[in-house]
């Protein structure tokens, strides 16, 4: 299969993008990144973008899947208006490219909580990026909602390690549902949904993830 993956440089992203190339299933990954990935493999693409101006017409676009891992945070973009542009307007624009070109599977890294009818504005946005995307007539369509996800980031976010660490402690007691899910296990639920996609729409929740 050939695998379009945005959002590669993330914690669940960079995961998915080793256990892609690990994969004798995927034959090629194509993982467009703001700037060069520092890794090299032959099965490798990493077209350097601007999320807002893509290429529409590259041949690249061509792919049997798209997994999407993009997105930030609220402190990190700086505004409201620049957080749904990451998270919502850049993963709708790239969904709909890859569809236009012929691809069937679309994987989305979102959230738990995602509702478009939301009071809080995080979940919001994740609720209608996936509404949007029910939208686009993908025969198969994954929406991955994890809750805390358990990793080593390249940016410390002391509010999620100090959450991380409550968690951990209080994990013999916690539900599922509520308990950290580990980025290699969001990533692998992922990159299983691409290569081999159930037709229609599922969604898979926090506590499958643990």
């Amino acid at each position: 299969m050939k695998i379009l993956l945005v959002g590669a440089t993330g914690l669940v992203g960079s995961h998915v993008l080793r256990q892609l190339l690990d994969d004798p299933r995927c034959q090629a990954v194509i993982a467009p990144t703001r700037r060069p990935l520092a890794l090299a493999d032959a099965r490798l693409l990493n077209p350097v973008v601007d999320f807002a101006r893509l290429p529409e017409s590259a041949d690249w676009w061509a792919v049997d899947a798209v997994i999407c891992a993009l997105g930030t945070t609220l402190k990190q973009a700086g505004s409201r208006e620049a957080f749904a542009q990451v998270d919502h307007q850049y993963p709708l624009h790239v969904a709909r490219l890859a569809r236009s070109h012929g691809a069937s599977t679309f994987v989305l890294n979102s959230a738990k909580g995602a509702d478009p009818q939301s009071r809080f504005f995080y979940n919001r946005v994740k609720g209608a990026l996936e509404q949007d995307l029910r939208g686009l007539g993908y025969p198969s369509l994954t929406l991955v909602r994890p809750g805390l996800i358990g990793g080593e980031r390249a940016e410390h976010r002391r509010g999620e390690k100090l959450a991380s660490a409550v968690l951990r402690a209080l994990r013999p007691v916690l539900p599922r549902s509520w308990r950290i899910n580990p980025a290699e296990n969001i990533a692998a639920t992922m990159v299983e949904a691409a290569i081999n996609p159930k037709a229609g729409v599922r969604s898979v929740e926090a506590d499958q993830l643990v």
